[in-house]
């Protein structure tokens, strides 16, 4: 199996946006093929990562449509849907088709339109990710956010102070990076005493509704060469799911979707946490920050909140966790989501992020999750 390589990528603004679906699309197509020097008919495999189109905007059948927009046929296409971790299911998609050799050239894009519609109406597509077991009793994911907020912090005598820390930092990463929804930074103060909404999460505890889009373009490392010495590597990619029925866990606060996505991941890189200096979390919601980096092996289980508290995970820190912002600061359209984590990885591996850029920054992990750990996708870079 060669080496799979990402030799170029984009990103639109995340926020409110004018365009459709097929607009965001095709906007981070053009980018990406521009950013790589690649012709579209060179693509061999087009994938799509979208959770929702259809839902959100009676829009299906965008697979084959990017393709006509970016003149790439006859390359194969596929919408990958996989709720909220579409876009780093989307990137497994990408790396598998390149390392079996199927494919010479892919190109993955990831988009979501979701600010057309109203916060109940976007709050009803997202919550039938959950079990018809739960979602029929209005069961939402901030429902489960909140209730698994209030054990971890009670099992491990965490502050609820530590949670609104990590909204701090993730804001202020956030001002570097001028694809985020937000770029502006907020004080503990004001996110203690934002409005509740399940609590003890409050309104700041959790990422916007958003519009965007990002892309990635995928080939062996061999045909790397040919287009460019500035490329980074895809060295482990893992994939795996927990019970579908989040009550039905043995302990709410591990997310066995991230330790055994993570698992194979390290695996098949040769590496292990420890060589990981920056990483990319699906902060939905702030809890998901500390359930995560735990889970991953970053820190043992209930310390996550020390390590925020002890500014370890902040730019300057000794493992840097969400330099671009996070989906906190830098918004969530789901589909694109974990296409935009890779994103930040592959501009911090080549030392691109600019004020944002993390020193020394060789190996990244992002950790893009469905659901509420339902399904997870890890995926570990390096650079060359």
């Amino acid at each position: 199996m060669e080496n799979v390589a990402i030799i170029g990528a984009s990103m639109t603004q995340f926020g409110q946006r004018d365009g459709w679906v097929l607009d965001l699309l095709s906007e981070a197509g053009t980018a990406c093929l521009e950013d790589a020097g690649v012709s579209p008919d060179a693509i061999d495999h087009l994938y799509v990562s979208n959770m929702a189109s259809g839902e959100f905007e009676g829009q299906t059948g965008i697979m084959n449509a990017v393709a006509h927009d970016l003149a790439a046929m006859p390359a194969y296409t596929a919408r990958i849907d996989q709720t909220s971790s579409s876009g780093g299911a989307g990137v497994k998609h990408a790396w598998q088709s390149v390392a079996s050799g199927a494919s010479d050239m892919t190109l993955l894009v990831g988009a979501e339109k979701m600010t057309h519609r109203t916060t109940p109406e976007a709050t009803d597509v997202i919550a039938s990710i959950t079990h018809p077991a739960e979602y029929k009793h209005g069961v939402t994911l901030p429902s489960f956010a909140g209730l698994t907020a209030r054990l971890y912090l009670e099992t491990y005598d965490a502050p609820r102070e530590s949670l609104g820390k990590v909204a701090v930092k993730n804001h202020r990463h956030g001002v570097h990076n001028e694809h985020a929804q937000f770029q502006k930074e907020v004080d503990l103060e004001t996110v203690l005493e934002s409005p509740i909404v399940a609590d003890p999460l409050r309104l700041y505890d959790f990422c916007p509704i958003t519009d965007g889009s990002a892309a990635l373009m995928f080939c062996p490392e061999s045909v790397a060469r040919e287009y460019t010495d500035d490329y980074v590597l895809v060295s482990g990619v893992g994939g795996a799911t927990d019970t579908h029925v989040v009550h039905e866990r043995a302990d709410p606060t591990t997310m066995r979707g991230v330790v055994e996505s993570s698992r194979i991941a390290y695996d098949t890189a040769d590496l292990g946490p420890e060589d990981v200096d920056v990483a990319e979390l699906h902060d939905m919601f702030t809890i998901l920050e500390f359930l995560q980096s735990e889970d991953l092996g970053f820190f043992e289980k209930g310390e996550g909140w020390k390590a925020v508290e002890e500014g370890r995970t902040e730019m300057g820190g000794d493992l840097p966790i969400n330099p671009s912002g996070g989906l906190k600061s830098k918004g969530h359209p789901l589909g694109a989501s974990g296409v935009a984590q890779v994103y930040e990885i592959y501009e911090q591996l080549l030392g691109e992020a600019g004020k944002r850029q993390v020193d020394g920054a060789d190996t990244g992990l992002a950790c893009n999750v469905g659901g509420f750990g339902n399904c997870v996708i890890t995926t570990l870079m390096e650079a060359v």
